[in-house]
């Protein structure tokens, strides 16, 4: 099979430079084309100029309409907005279409599950092996564990990150509330001040922490009567979820179109 041609969307972002670098370390992969928001000061610069990689004769475009002939995926790691609209394009075009975008709404989220009636989608709050493997077993544990057991999650992110908590933070969440056979918006406690009162049995709390040049820390917390436990994961380098979503789009190549998650792409669903 030929190499799988992919787009890079955000190209002029931390991850779209990173997206950009794992492809070209990648086998099975080739850059087909990058894209930025019109507008943006790297329209019209080399790829992996940009990305530190030196010429590689794909221009940064900000039109991705015409790009989608040449190309059989998407990877996309930009915001809300960008990525609904990208979806509508995926969409028509029948593509592969992987979303690591987080802080989406839930009309986002109906705007991209319609899309997923054409498009192969993958769309995950995190695209590393560890997270996923971490939020199978926050599923597994919650199950375990009774009400005595609080559950509390804990993120950490750089300074210029826009969405809290986080969308890794909110998919352990939802991992959580699943082993427990709850909804997680009914029991979603995301800040505390002031005068609160006790906790709820069953609330599952999040708190997040913004400093520094932190890629992504998450931790878990299952606090019972006279013991913790606590799962964690440490990101050190945005590569990890660049290699996730660069397996991601491989794997969703020749699947039926539909809405996928990491889960499904390592055999974890």
């Amino acid at each position: 099979m030929s190499d799988m041609r992919l787009i890079v969307a955000g190209a002029g972002g931390r991850m779209g430079r990173t997206l950009i670098h794992a492809i070209a370390a990648s086998k099975g992969v080739t850059l087909a084309a990058a894209v930025e928001a019109g507008g943006s000061a790297v329209i019209g610069r080399d790829a992996g100029e940009l990305a530190g990689l030196g010429k590689n004769g794909v221009t940064v475009a900000s039109e991705i309409e015409p790009l989608l002939a040449g190309a059989d995926g998407l990877l996309d790691f930009t915001v809300p907005a960008a990525t609904v609209a990208f979806a509508e394009h995926t969409g028509r075009a029948g593509m592969v279409h992987v979303i690591g975008t987080t802080g989406l709404s839930g009309e986002n989220e109906n705007l991209i599950a319609q899309a997923a009636k054409r498009a192969v989608i993958v769309k995950s709050g995190n695209m590393s092996m560890g997270v996923n493997l971490l939020a199978a077993l926050v599923e597994r544990v919650a199950q375990t564990l009774d009400e005595e057991f609080d559950v509390e999650i804990l993120e950490m992110h750089h300074n210029k990150k826009v969405d809290a908590p986080s969308g890794t933070a909110l998919m352990l969440g939802r991992a959580a509330a699943q082993g427990r056979g709850i909804d997680l918006a009914q029991h979603c406690v995301r800040a505390r001040d002031g005068h609160t009162g006790i906790r709820c049995p069953g609330d599952i709390g999040f708190a997040a922490l913004r400093g520094g040049s932190v890629v992504g820390d998450h931790t878990v917390i299952f606090a019972g009567p006279a013991e913790r436990l606590e799962l964690a994961h440490k990101a050190e380098d945005r590569m990890i979820f660049a290699r996730g979503a660069i397996r991601a789009a491989l794997w969703a190549r020749g699947q039926k179109p539909g809405l996928y998650s990491m889960a499904h792409v390592l055999g974890l669903a």
